[in-house]
């Protein structure tokens, strides 16, 4: 870890306050792990009933997800849609296949990450459910972190590491297995520094992003978006332009060998088409 990350952390969270937030945080874990006991014993799973994921009279999220979304908030935030419950609730029976490779001592984490979540619509994707799912379930093996987007793991490595990371052979690998080799990159990366090396794991990545805030990430869908509507910002000018001298073609201010020099002017000149309009919206 550089030098300059380890000086950061002696003086991070001064007051306490967020080692507090963690604090209780874990002990709501302990809660959650002896309501629902499923890595100490798996055949519990099949006792995990539709309402614990999600209560459709009351509209309301099961005990499970309440835990996992709002009580252990401080262990990783999550933002779930109800839909998504809903989803769960009705692919119960998938959802503790799920399960039953989340608490498997056998499984990697990359093939706990791996597991078929996108059969569930809202599970799939980079899989942040699946991964604090897989984080409270297998926290005291000492493997996960509580950071569950890939590109936040990235980023904060470039950062925090004195050293090249990246394997060259990273872009071949699954979301599982680059999970994993970040994780274990990040967890390497915390024992390296004195300072810390005696923290929980939680905490760490508390750090990380109160010091080192990742810049807002845009999807492909997002940048989709924003395309268009960039797009439609740039159509606006032009349709009313065109209407513009529509109009004027119509009352016969304007001919068609004007209009297409209108146009082409328009296209070839973006600086001046303010003047341009100007000068016809005065010839109305």
């Amino acid at each position: 870890m550089k030098d300059a990350v380890s000086q950061k952390a002696g003086v991070f969270d001064g007051g306490g306050a967020i080692k507090r937030s963690v604090d209780e945080a874990l002990e709501n874990l302990k809660v959650f792990r002896e309501r629902y006991p499923f890595t100490e014993k798996p055949e519990a799973i099949e006792a995990l009933t539709p309402d614990d994921v999600f209560r459709v009279d009351e509209g309301e999220i099961g005990e499970f997800f309440l835990y996992i979304e709002y009580y252990l908030k401080a262990l990783g935030p999550l933002i779930v849609y109800s839909n998504v419950y809903r989803r769960i609730r009705r692919h119960l029976e998938i959802f503790k296949e799920l399960l039953y490779v989340v608490v498997d001592k056998n499984k990697t984490l990359a093939e706990k990450v791996d597991a078929p979540w996108s059969e569930i619509k809202g599970l799939g994707g980079d899989s942040h459910i699946a991964k604090k799912i897989i984080f409270c379930f297998n926290y005291e093996a000492g493997s996960v972190a509580p950071i569950f987007s890939t590109s936040h793991l990235e980023y904060f490595l470039n950062i925090i590491q004195e050293k090249p990371w990246l394997p060259v052979h990273y872009d071949a690998l699954s979301l599982g297995e680059k999970y994993e080799t970040l994780t274990e990159e990040l967890l390497e990366a915390k024992e390296s520094s004195q300072v810390t090396k005696p923290w929980e794991i939680t905490y760490f990545c508390r750090f990380l992003y109160e010091t080192y805030t990742p810049p807002k990430i845009i999807t492909e869908a997002q940048r989709k978006k924003l395309r268009e509507k960039e797009l439609m910002k740039q159509r606006e000018p032009y349709a009313e332009f065109v209407s513009l001298l529509n109009e004027l073609k119509s009352k016969g201010k304007i001919s068609a060998k004007e209009w297409r020099a209108y146009t082409e002017q328009w296209r070839r000149n973006p600086e001046t088409r303010e003047i341009i309009v100007d000068q016809l919206q005065k010839m109305r």
